[in-house]
């Protein structure tokens, strides 16, 4: 299992996803104030306390994980695991048009008006997806390689 290519990809598209959990996300300035976004929502930056709760991010976060795990272990089905290496990369794209949808409305519930960044670990759903192609390919090359063994038998 470890010593295919692709499952190094899919580990290190695991942590990356698994850091998002700890690192922040952004910063947001409204009204004056700034605030923190991480995976569990906005928190004020002076008092620590919780403005804006991000659940849906919550539960991305957890079927990307969850369904990473699955696409490791899958190894047996090469083909079942392209098809959820896919749905794993639709799935982390839809994360980060949530998050910046979430930080809009944020913006809005806050005050209206304001601005917003991001921090470096929003980027870590883009380097996993990447990985999860390059797994993907890698799997397409094993899976025809097992079948172009088949046939000379």
């Amino acid at each position: 299992m470890l010593q295919r290519i692709q499952t190094v990809y899919l580990l290190v598209a695991l942590i990356l996803v698994g850091l998002l959990a700890w690192l922040p996300l952004g910063e947001i300035v409204s009204g004056g104030e700034f605030f923190n976004f991480n995976i569990l929502g906005v928190y004020n930056a002076e008092t620590g306390s919780v403005v804006v709760k991000a659940w849906p991010l919550v539960a991305l976060l957890a079927v990307i994980e969850i369904l990473q795990l699955l696409i490791i272990f899958g190894y047996k089905n090469r083909v079942r695991q392209m098809r959820m290496a896919v749905f794993n990369i639709l799935i982390m794209i839809g994360f980060i048009a949530v998050a910046w949808f979430f930080v809009h409305s944020s913006i809005k519930e806050l005050g209206g008006e304001g601005g917003y960044s991001f921090n470096i670990a929003l980027a870590f759903p883009i380097v996993a997806a990447i990985l999860n192609y390059l797994a993907i390919r890698a799997i397409g090359k094993d899976e025809a390689l097992v079948r172009s063994i088949d046939r000379i038998r």
